[in-house]
C-alpha cells in the first residue's frame, strides 16, 4: 500500500526541506508552536515557487486558541480563502466549532462555499481541495462530527483520533476510517514519525498521513 505523506511546514526553509525529502503534499502555516495560524500572502507566494509541483494546502486559522469564531474572524477566513484561490494553491485547511463542541455548520457552509465556488461566473479559479483540521479533536462527539463533516462535501479530515497524538488515538482513528467507509479520507496526524508510521498505517487502514516530522 502506498502511503501519502503531507508535511506541515511553518517556514520557507521547512518547505524546501520537505520537498527535498519527498513530501507528497505540504500544509503551509505559521506559528506552529501554537498549532499554526494562517500564513502571510508573501509566504504563500514564495512557498508555491519553492514547492514546484508539490501541492500546497494552506491552513486558514486567524488566531491561536479555540475554534469558536465570531463574524469578524469569519470575514478574515473568507478573505484568506479568496487569497488562496487567487494565488493558485491546491487547497485549504479549515474548521469551526460552536461553543457546545459541535461543528459550526452555518459557518462551515460559508467557508466551504468560498473554497468550492468561483468568486464570479467569469473566474478562472478552480475549486480548492478542503481538509477539516484538528478542531475535530476538540469536538464533544467525534463520530457525530464525522457525519456532519461528510455532509459538507469536504475531502479529508486531519485528526489525532480525539487524543493527544495519533499513536494514542490509533484505535479511534481505525474506527473513524471504518465509519468513513470511503466517503471522506481520514488523515492521521500529530506525533507521526518514520518509526511509528508503518504500525499506525497497518492498524488504521488510512492512506494519507500528516506531520512535521513524518519524513524524519
Amino acid at each position: 500500500m502506498t502511503l501519502f505523506c503531507e508535511v506541515c511546514c511553518p517556514s520557507l526553509e521547512a518547505v524546501a526541506s520537505a520537498v527535498a525529502a519527498g513530501a507528497d503534499r505540504i500544509e503551509l502555516c505559521e506559528r506552529l508552536e501554537v498549532g499554526g495560524v494562517t500564513p502571510s500572502e508573501d509566504l504563500i507566494r514564495e512557498a508555491l515557487s519553492v514547492a514546484g509541483n508539490v501541492p500546497i494546502n494552506v491552513l486558514i486559522r486567524p488566531r491561536d486558541g479555540n475554534f469558536v469564531y465570531n463574524e469578524e474572524e469569519a470575514a478574515q477566513m473568507l478573505a484568506s480563502i479568496a487569497t488562496c484561490k487567487r494565488l493558485g494553491v491546491n487547497g485549504v485547511v479549515i474548521g469551526a466549532l460552536r461553543p457546545d463542541g459541535s461543528v459550526d455548520m452555518a459557518m462551515m457552509h460559508r467557508l466551504v462555499d468560498a473554497a468550492k465556488c468561483p468568486d464570479d461566473p467569469g473566474s478562472s479559479a478552480r475549486p480548492l481541495s478542503i481538509t477539516f483540521h484538528r478542531a475535530i479533536d476538540e469536538c464533544s462527539d467525534i463520530f457525530t462530527s464525522l457525519e456532519d463533516i461528510v455532509s459538507l462535501g469536504i475531502d479529508r479530515i486531519l485528526t489525532s483520533g480525539h487524543c493527544a497524538d495519533a499513536w494514542e488515538g490509533r484505535f479511534v482513528l481505525k474506527e473513524l476510517v471504518a465509519r468513513a467507509a470511503g466517503r471522506i479520507a481520514i488523515m492521521p496526524g500529530c506525533g507521526i514519525t518514520p518509526a511509528n508510521l508503518p504500525e499506525i498505517a497497518a492498524l488504521t487502514a488510512a492512506t494519507e498521513f500528516h506531520g512535521s516530522r513524518i519524513l524524519g
